[in-house]
């Protein structure tokens, strides 16, 4: 949004976009929780799941964790943004985000060289690098397999990585089957999202807008009938208030009221209506 917007709002930030600051996130109970859990499960390393549907918070719950393990120190955090790689890509992936170089046709030899630098991290400063990836249920058996490989030693009598994975409902059905049920065993930590409350709805609005600088950028009975119309999903509750906000700045408005909501959203059924006619 160009300053000028900004200043007509009195906002630091668009609080409805994606690329919200990550300490101006909402952050419910269940997330602080679980950010607490994998801050203690560093130490001895293992598998984590964070599930939910579209737009239910895994990738914010995934920012505000990355951000505090990055806090802590000598951890080292990996996010691998290609999840539907090969295992070829996935090593080369590895090697760039943890520095070491790796020979992806071999992967004894990549595997021996990431094992053979973690071990020797762990040994001088007792906690471990960690391997986030987002939209899992992407990721290939086979990458899952060398993951799970990859991150024991001893029998699987040592974890010398920890590994958060985060996805749909078709994540938990891959990690049931037989192929996936050794690694859907070593989870042992869980965030389920599930959709939210009109009250936690209501409280993410006022959160964002109070982080971003104008608490009363919406009347009181907007954030309730936004929050009643957004039917549970974080994304749906956002993306609808980045419409009302471009709305008012076209039409130069200070504040976003209940007026603002019925022109635009009835604006929009009314040509759904027309197009569906046509």
């Amino acid at each position: 949004m160009a300053k000028k917007l900004l200043a007509l709002f009195g906002l630091k930030f668009n609080p409805f976009v994606a690329g919200v600051p990550t300490h101006a996130l909402y952050r419910t109970p269940s997330t602080d929780e679980f950010a607490w859990r994998i801050e203690t499960q560093v130490a001895d390393g293992g598998f984590a799941l964070v599930s939910g549907e579209a737009g239910c918070g895994k990738s914010a719950s995934l920012r505000i964790l990355a951000a505090q393990l990055v806090e802590m120190r000598d951890v080292s955090v990996g996010v691998l943004t290609r999840p539907h790689a090969s295992v070829a890509d996935f090593y080369r992936e590895l090697g760039h985000l943890f520095a070491v170089p790796l020979t992806p046709h071999n992967r004894w030899a990549g595997a021996k060289a990431l094992r053979e630098k973690w071990s020797a991290h762990i040994e001088s400063s007792l906690v471990r690098p960690v391997v986030i990836i987002d939209e899992a249920q992407e990721t290939r058996t086979s990458v899952f397999n060398e993951l799970r490989l990859l991150s024991s030693l001893d029998l699987d009598a040592q974890s010398i990585l920890t590994v958060i994975l985060a996805g749909d409902a078709r994540l938990t059905e891959r990690l049931g089957t037989p192929e996936l049920l050794p690694l859907g065993s070593r989870i042992r930590a869980r965030l389920r999202l599930e959709h939210a409350t009109s009250a936690e709805l209501r409280e993410c609005l006022n959160h964002l807008m109070k982080q971003a600088g104008n608490a009363k950028l919406m009347t009181p009975e907007l954030v309730t009938t936004h929050a009643d119309h957004a039917a549970g999903n974080y994304r749906v509750l956002t993306n609808m208030a980045g419409e009302l906000l471009a709305a008012a700045a076209r039409r130069e408005r200070e504040q976003l009221d209940q007026g603002l909501f019925i022109e635009v959203f009835s604006a929009d059924a009314t040509q759904a209506k027309k197009r569906r006619r046509s």
